[in-house]
């Protein structure tokens, strides 16, 4: 039985790709690519895989606000009605979004603070501007590390708490439902 001569045609396609990727990558070459096992992976979904390593190291470091044009910048909160803030702040979480942001663990602050924080920590940050399409920055506005008691009362599942008392030997805060639940946009 004879193969399609389209599909011999992409397998030598995927192949030619594959071997330029890794020429690519070479100057880059680490542990990252020592881990591929291609016999487990399909030459496309490898590919794919050589690609967004490629894309990460190639992709610029920048604040976050210079990912857009013009750049992203916020009015000062105190210079805002509630009103202008929530408003402003919803575009702006849309615009962040509409860049692959995902803004998580929101919900235990008032628009005032998360919109704070945008400005504070969010946009000034810099990170890697990786272009991908499943490339997706999560932002957690919450470090369960620094403010444990937050996490646990507002996010924590029932098996998180449950470990967490066994590690530490305390009593974990009463679960509560956040004071400032919000439909953030999910994953593209």
């Amino acid at each position: 039985m004879s193969k399609d001569p389209r599909t011999a045609s992409d397998d030598v396609d995927q192949l030619m790709l594959n071997a330029r990727l890794r020429d690519e990558l070479e100057p880059f070459l680490d542990e990252s690519l020592d881990i591929i096992n291609s016999r487990v992976l399909s030459t496309p979904s490898e590919n794919e895989y050589l690609a967004s390593i490629l894309a990460w190291e190639r992709a610029p470091v920048l604040p976050i606000s210079q990912w857009f044009e013009p750049e992203l910048r916020l009015p000062h909160p105190d210079t805002l009605k509630d009103q202008q803030l929530h408003d402003l702040l919803w575009q702006t979480i849309e615009q962040l979004y509409a860049k692959q942001i995902v803004l998580e663990f929101t919900d235990h602050l008032s628009d005032r603070e998360l919109y704070c924080l945008l400005i504070r920590d969010i946009l000034p940050s810099a990170e890697k501007k990786v272009d991908v399409p499943k490339n997706v920055l999560q932002w957690h506005c919450l470090d369960a590390d620094v403010e444990p008691e937050t996490w646990l009362r507002y996010y924590a599942s029932q098996e998180e708490r449950e470990a967490w008392a066994a590690e530490t030997g305390e009593i974990p805060p009463p679960a509560e439902v956040p004071p400032y639940p919000r439909a953030m946009p999910g994953y593209l």
